[in-house]
């Protein structure tokens, strides 16, 4: 089947709803990675994978997440993952990926987590 990438906005964040599955396939891995760079390349710094509806992801998916999330941080931007299952939790957690990346299991807070905190925050 693939991976199937469709983007929507919230808040000043772009949502990746990303369905079907990251395999080995270098056609794959280029597609997300150009649809990545092109968000990047179009002023969007705040990214928030939905990782709901991928089924697998190889290790080169992971790398793209890694690299991304490297790159968004350099130029002040971030890169955050939403609801990871299965085989794709699997792999993160293999990978060490979560412990990196932060991952949210509700859309609402992740979007959230994307707001400057506020040093008169009230308690």
């Amino acid at each position: 089947m693939g991976i199937q990438i469709s983007t929507r906005e919230a808040g000043g964040v772009s949502i990746l709803d990303l369905v079907g599955s990251s395999t080995v396939d270098a056609g794959e891995s280029e597609s997300l990675s150009k649809h990545l760079r092109n968000l990047t390349t179009a002023g969007k710094h705040k990214l928030l994978l939905n990782l709901t509806r991928l089924s697998r992801i190889a290790s080169s998916g992971v790398s793209i997440f890694l690299e991304m999330f490297v790159s968004l941080k350099r130029i002040g931007g971030d890169l955050k993952l939403l609801r990871p299952r299965g085989r794709v939790l699997d792999v993160l957690t293999v990978f060490r990926l979560l412990d990196v990346i932060p991952s949210f299991e509700d859309e609402i807070q992740a979007l959230e987590s994307f707001r400057p905190q506020s040093l008169f925050a009230a308690p």
